[in-house]
């Protein structure tokens, strides 16, 4: 059996986009490749072990600098892996620059003769200096690799980087999760629920981390242009701007933090939605996983248009959603006004939502693009 090594920053349970599409690639080719997993631990402790039968390596972690892992043990675990797994495929999820060097120190040492595949999830957006100082290494990763992987045709266009390799680059949508594709009757009834506690009120909502490039503080911002009285704007989740963002909103009286919801809770919202605001203003936003979990729940978007982001692929404008021009909090209120009380344009896009997600972001979809990918690798 052909053997395939994931590199990843992190993998589930951890939570986090990235992983959730290692995650889903080799549950894609379970059963079909040999798979191992490379990972760093949460914590300075390597540790083996098995999920969904597939061996996986957490590296040890002393430290994170600009968002990057750093392993004192991860050079000598991959040199192990090259001696004793001996990988034919190698699937490298970027960016992840400290793993990079120790992977192409490797390739070299030993001579690899196997298929190098490159998952370009994003480019290296917030660290500027970082970027430009591993310009050489991203330059020479794209080089070697037989086959680079891109998650949307308009982040492929805009990149400094990809437009040079389009010969070897195919574009994959990411999936929607397992856990949003099926209401249980347990999320159908709390979805009720929600919609008799705002009732006569429409249901704005909200959930992703909350940091500075999720543009929260213009979703905030557009409610004072709307009837606070007709609509409720539900915001969940956390991180590090959830204080700074509660200070912002709390002279508005329909706006709720929800906190960190479960994935039930999740599946709860989006049925009883009728909104979803997704505000994100940057290219650290290179796809937007939960914007496509709600246009399969039928739900229309309103987004920013963010040049280079596969933010406007996933939602397009006037099909599955409304558009609005960057960092413009009143022209973002003024489309959720439009969806609020224009029915029929509402319910156009709910069905051109639907639809969208059923297209291009089905785990069918996904899994059949995977494995004709590693399939022209062989």
């Amino acid at each position: 059996m052909i053997k395939v090594l994931h590199i990843t920053k992190r993998y589930p349970p951890y939570i986090g986009g990235i992983e959730t599409v290692c995650h889903d690639v080799c549950k894609a080719l379970n059963g079909k490749y040999e798979q191992m997993v490379l990972a760093f631990n949460d914590k300075n402790e390597t540790i083996e072990e098995e999920v969904d039968g597939i061996k996986v390596i957490r590296a040890s972690v002393f430290k994170v600098v600009a968002s990057q892992p750093l392993s004192k043990d991860y050079g000598k675990l991959l040199d192990n892996i090259f001696k004793t797994f001996k990988p034919d495929i190698i699937h490298f999820d970027y960016p992840n620059p400290y793993s990079a060097a120790f992977l192409l120190r490797c390739l070299e040492k030993y001579k690899f003769k196997g298929k190098f595949l490159l998952f370009w999830h994003m480019d290296i957006v917030k660290q500027k200096i970082l970027r430009s100082l591993f310009v050489p290494q991203t330059k020479k990763l794209l080089k070697i690799a037989d086959l680079v992987v891109a998650t949307s045709p308009n982040y492929l266009k805009d990149t400094s980087f990809l437009p040079d390799y389009k010969g070897k680059i195919d574009i994959i949508p990411l999936r929607v999760g397992d856990f949003r594709t099926t209401l249980t009757p347990n999320q159908i009834e709390e979805s009720e629920k929600i919609k008799k506690q705002f009732e006569n009120k429409k249901i704005i909502f909200f959930y992703g981390r909350h940091v500075k490039y999720k543009g929260l503080t213009y979703l905030i911002d557009a409610d004072k242009y709307l009837n606070q009285d007709e609509c409720v704007i539900l915001i969940a989740g956390k991180g590090k701007l959830t204080n700074e963002l509660k200070q912002q909103a709390k002279d508005f009286k329909n706006i709720s933090f929800m906190g960190v919801l479960s994935d039930d809770q999740i599946n709860s919202y989006l049925n009883a939605c009728d909104i979803f605001a997704f505000p994100s203003i940057s290219r650290n936003e290179a796809f937007g996983i939960s914007l496509a979990e709600a246009l399969y729940f039928g739900k229309p978007a309103v987004t920013f248009k963010i040049k280079g982001s596969g933010v406007n692929f996933v939602s397009l404008n006037n099909v599955s959603g409304l558009e609005t021009s960057n960092l413009d909090s009143k022209e973002y209120a003024n489309n959720l006004n439009l969806l609020m009380h224009d029915m029929d344009l509402y319910q156009r896009l709910s069905k051109g939502a639907r639809q969208r997600a059923l297209n291009y972001f089905q785990k069918e979809t996904f899994e059949k693009k995977i494995l004709d990918a590693f399939a022209s690798l062989k």
